[in-house]
């Protein structure tokens, strides 16, 4: 696993509490398997979270995605939306990259902070799957990295997208694989 980095992507309060809380505590558990693992054998650990200032002046409202947010506090440094679930908070030595669209890359460090680190390939985590994780994988893909989506480690509101996603898109452009398989393969030793 040497190059690679763990995306932990939009595990954020105004986002993990809009799923029923059975699912959210699953899927929090889980994805917590995969960060532990992660940190274990050195890979690196990058949360990923969606901010804007006070008023959020980055957004148009053309932009149908984020111009209702316009006059609300959400996702608002301090605003309590904004912040990561503490089920899965960052750990010293972890990186948390703000961008302010629904890619990883956009409005972001991203790029620059995986260049410093010398990471070539991506492991691909988040909520929601047909957001955050599609806009990411894309926009990675045609930047040649190399990618691995964690299918259970990804979260949709629409399980059929979800499906279609990490069953029929995703493997153009990743491997995708379970939390489980992903940690026991970080777990093995590596030949060299």
């Amino acid at each position: 696993m040497t190059n690679s980095a763990l995306l932990v992507m939009d595990i954020q309060r105004g986002i993990v509490d809009r799923f029923p809380e059975s699912a959210g505590a699953d899927y929090l558990t889980r994805l917590g398997t995969a960060v532990d693992a992660a940190r274990a054998a050195g890979v690196p650990v990058i949360h990923v979270v969606i901010g804007f200032r006070a008023g959020h002046p980055e957004v148009s409202p053309r932009n149908k995605a984020f111009g209702a947010l316009a006059g609300s506090a959400a996702f608002v440094e301090g605003d309590s939306s904004a912040a990561i679930h503490p089920a899965l908070a960052p750990q010293p030595g972890d990186v948390v990259v703000t961008k302010k669209r629904v890619s990883a890359f956009a409005g972001s460090d991203l790029g620059t902070v995986l260049r410093g680190a010398g990471v070539t390939h991506l492991v691909l985590t988040g909520i929601a799957t047909s957001g955050v994780v599609l806009s990411t994988l894309r926009q990675a893909a045609d930047l040649d990295f190399g990618l691995t989506v964690l299918s259970d480690g990804c979260l949709d509101g629409d399980a059929e997208v979800h499906r279609v996603l990490t069953e029929k898109v995703f493997p153009r452009q990743a491997d995708v694989v379970s939390v489980d398989a992903w940690v026991k393969a970080v777990g093995e030793p590596q030949a060299g």
